[in-house]
């Protein structure tokens, strides 16, 4: 048995960790100011703790204190605290950086004082920015396009000076457009998937920023789950980054197409003017991936799809 901190585990991404941890028996803290997170998700972990391994720090990791507090007794941190979304980073740059940037420093400054064996950053494909080139590889240049962008930029680069200078293993994560059950549709910054579900349930034309022909690598919760745990313990832990995708993309006319069929309904979208600092076309290359945490996905597009809007079904 070991004990991880999951930070921001309130949240879609954290919350599915905490649960899979558990169910392997670990132990498992999470920190939490349910800024974005929800209380329904820390009931799901709750359900899936019945050996009582389950505890969590209400709080912000902008807290020097809070932070050291939640790494007490802690082997793993995997980081997935932040304030997500391009658009929210559009509108307020210095919040964005504040909780990803600062937040953040103040996490890994915390661990390597509480001699944390990892941290786990969650970081972005953003951070390619709108780049022709496909696949996209880890050896490409950044060029964020948004402040949330550049804040997980930097994010990057702080961990990996706090592995190859300050001595604390680390590595980041760059999710791809992860989807999958329990993703939030009623947040002003929700994802496409999660509101495309629920337009297509509720007899409601799905909204569609741009014309529909950009293409992303949609990346099943399942998939980065398992990509966390691995990279706790897997590789060197020197502060690279590592693509997090199933390698594929489709166009959201597809993926509007697919999720229609599924569910059994005509989705007929509305298409609204494209939005500032959205990236064009994204695909990753997880080479680097299956070679330093052994990942392949194993949940597919379409898999994941159905996973997903049987859930929302059920939820509606």
């Amino acid at each position: 048995m070991s004990s991880y901190l999951v930070t921001g585990g309130a949240g879609f991404i954290g919350s599915h960790i905490a649960v899979r941890l558990l169910r392997d028996g670990h132990r498992v803290r999470v920190l939490d100011n349910l800024s974005t997170g929800r209380m329904e998700n820390l009931d799901v972990i709750r359900a899936a703790d019945p050996g009582g391994h389950f505890d969590w720090v209400e709080g912000d990791i902008r807290s020097m204190e809070t932070c050291l507090e939640a790494c007490d007794g802690v082997e793993y941190i995997l980081h997935e605290a932040a304030l997500a979304s391009v658009q929210r980073s559009v509108e307020n740059p210095a919040d964005t950086a504040s909780v990803n940037v600062g937040g953040l420093v103040n996490l890994l400054s915390a661990a390597r004082r509480r001699n944390i064996r990892r941290v786990v950053c969650a970081s972005s494909s953003s951070v390619y920015g709108d780049t022709p080139t496909l696949p996209k590889h880890e050896g490409m240049t950044p060029a964020p396009l948004s402040p949330y962008a550049v804040s997980k930029l930097a994010g990057e680069y702080f961990a990996r000076v706090f592995a190859t200078t300050l001595g604390l293993r680390t590595v980041s994560l760059r999710y791809f457009n992860v989807f999958g059950p329990r993703q939030d549709p009623k947040s002003q910054y929700a994802a496409v998937i999660p509101l495309f579900a629920t337009s297509l349930l509720g007899g409601r034309r799905p909204q569609i920023f741009g014309d529909g022909e950009q293409s992303r690598d949609f990346t099943f919760i399942d998939n980065v789950v398992e990509a966390n745990i691995a990279a706790c313990t897997s590789g060197e832990g020197d502060g690279q980054a590592i693509n997090i995708a199933c390698g594929e993309r489709y166009t959201l006319l597809t993926l509007l197409e697919v999720m229609s069929r599924l569910l059994g309904v005509r989705g007929e979208p509305e298409f609204l003017p494209p939005r500032p600092g959205d990236v064009r076309h994204s695909q990753a290359s997880i080479e680097r991936a299956s070679r330093e945490l052994g990942f392949s996905p194993r949940v597919g597009f379409e898999e994941g799809l159905k996973r997903t809007v049987e859930y929302f079904r059920s939820a509606a």
